[in-house]
């Protein structure tokens, strides 16, 4: 199928893109266009106004600061994964990318594009997760912060209102003491994750977990952080009693299913995932020692 008939907009300014997203009725901006794209040529969108994002200046490009690191919004997949600045502060967004679709889709898809569209399956958004990403965003009213954690609203849904655009992301950067794992399982390499788990792990001079992050992907409509397993690794020694106990706080974890892929599925592939993510930990701390 086709794509039903739209307006194109190429904007140079965001107060441009801002003012057409005002005035124009049924219009959608348009980012790198891997979600929206195939979404219009199936028509399950049919926005009226497509107002393309990517001749807008200062969208795009990684920033690093004493303790941050912000990333603009239309900053491609494949800016990420070659950018030395996310390799060396926010490795788990680096090691996300590897399982992001192709090449291809990652020339041009974009950060803000993935978060905003939040595919429960997406790899991005579960790195913002458990990063605890801070999302800014402008619209008419002005410029607004949010915690990626108050982001989703539901299925394929956000907070942001039809008016706003998302023109950056800041991820806190990861110590040079922590160490993590990113992992996800799917039918092929480059097909949507059944599910995923990423981990990050800092530590204390002594060697216990200062700090647990443990976000889990494809289990709801958004990525989730594992409160409880976090709790049971933070203050410890990473070895398998405390893995242990974190891997049995998932035993009754509330997961969405389908006819394809069962809850129970689902959860039976966080508890591998997870253990597999804490064994690619365990591994990149005994390096570093």
């Amino acid at each position: 199928m086709k794509a039903a008939p739209f307006d194109y907009h190429r904007p140079t300014s965001l107060a441009e893109a801002l003012s057409l997203l005002r005035d124009l009725e049924d219009a959608r901006p348009l980012a790198g266009g891997q979600s929206l794209g195939p979404m219009m040529n199936l028509r399950v969108a049919q926005p009226a106004h497509l107002i393309d994002l990517a001749g807008v200046p200062d969208l795009a490009g990684v920033e690093e600061s004493d303790d941050c690191v912000t990333v603009g919004a239309m900053t491609t997949q494949r800016a990420l994964e070659r950018s030395p600045v996310i390799a060396r502060h926010c490795p788990l967004v680096r090691d996300a990318l590897n399982y992001v679709g192709h090449q291809q889709t990652r020339n041009r898809g974009t950060l803000g594009g993935s978060l905003c569209h939040l595919d429960p399956a997406a790899e991005l958004p579960l790195a913002a997760a458990a990063l605890d990403a801070q999302l800014t965003i402008a619209g008419p009213a002005g410029v607004r912060v949010i915690p990626f954690a108050q982001f989703s609203t539901g299925y394929l849904s956000t907070s942001l209102d039809e008016d706003e655009i998302l023109t950056s992301v800041v991820f806190p950067k990861t110590p040079p003491t922590a160490v993590c794992a990113f992992e996800e399982f799917a039918r092929r390499h480059g097909d949507f994750a059944i599910a995923a788990v990423g981990v990050s792990l800092d530590f204390s001079p002594d060697g216990r977990i200062a700090d647990a992050r443990i976000a889990l992907g494809g289990i709801g409509a958004a990525p989730v952080r594992a409160r409880d397993a976090e709790a049971a690794l933070t203050g410890r020694a990473f070895d398998a009693a405390s893995q242990a106990d974190a891997l049995g706080c998932l035993a009754g974890l509330d997961c969405d299913g389908d006819a394809v892929n069962p809850a129970a599925y689902r959860r039976h592939l966080v508890r591998v995932l997870t253990e597999r993510a804490f064994a690619a930990c365990a591994r990149k701390k005994e390096t570093r020692a």
